[in-house]
């Protein structure tokens, strides 16, 4: 049997129940017996889930992620030995009696967040990156002056412009945002060297 959790569920199921209490009556009386949702552990989870039973003696394989027949049966026999129902899959009671909650074990596994590169100041930017720029403010009407690569006032105030213009953050910074709203090429944007 697979490893699941039926975190999400408990969770979600909870929380609405909470919130909409003529649903849980509509719910409970409408849903058929023994219908449940489980969701899918991440290998991170199961790795936690492994981590937890080794520590309380019940798992001796290796902690790999993978759920298969060692992880099974070290589950059951740790529900059995903590006298409870023995069901072969990590619902709520095997959880906490694991010391395990619901977020710990949605969270693992979820991506990192993106790294967000820093924004480059303009003035450090190449003449022809800078060039660029001036031109596609230009050709968005948002600059006037000379498109001759030099970084200055006029085109930090095109920039805020379009930034403003485009509900972006007018700080006048070349950031990921405003590089993409203006429709530039991020590897164009080379630094002076």
């Amino acid at each position: 049997m697979r490893a699941s959790a039926i975190v999400a569920a408990w969770l979600a199921g909870a929380s609405m129940m909470a919130a909409f209490p003529a649903m849980a009556q509509t719910a409970a009386t409408t849903s058929p017996p023994g219908l449940s949702y489980t969701q899918p552990l991440t290998p991170q989870a199961v790795q936690l889930v492994q981590r937890q039973l080794r520590q309380l003696g019940a798992y001796r394989g290796r902690i790999d992620g993978v759920w298969g027949p060692d992880s099974q049966a070290a589950l059951e026999r740790f529900q059995q030995q903590h006298n409870l129902q023995v069901t072969g899959q990590l619902n709520e009671a095997t959880a906490a009696t694991l010391g395990l909650t619901p977020g710990t074990l949605l969270a693992a596994g979820e991506p990192a967040p993106p790294v967000v590169p820093p924004p480059i100041p303009g003035s450090q930017l190449s003449r022809n990156s800078v060039a660029a720029i001036q031109s596609r403010l230009r050709d968005l009407n948002f600059y006037r002056g000379a498109v001759d690569g030099v970084w200055g006032a006029s085109t930090q105030q095109a920039i805020e412009q379009f930034q403003q213009g485009r509900g972006l953050q007018p700080n006048g910074q070349l950031n990921p945002a405003t590089i993409t709203a203006l429709g530039l090429n991020p590897n164009l944007l080379v630094p002076n060297g």
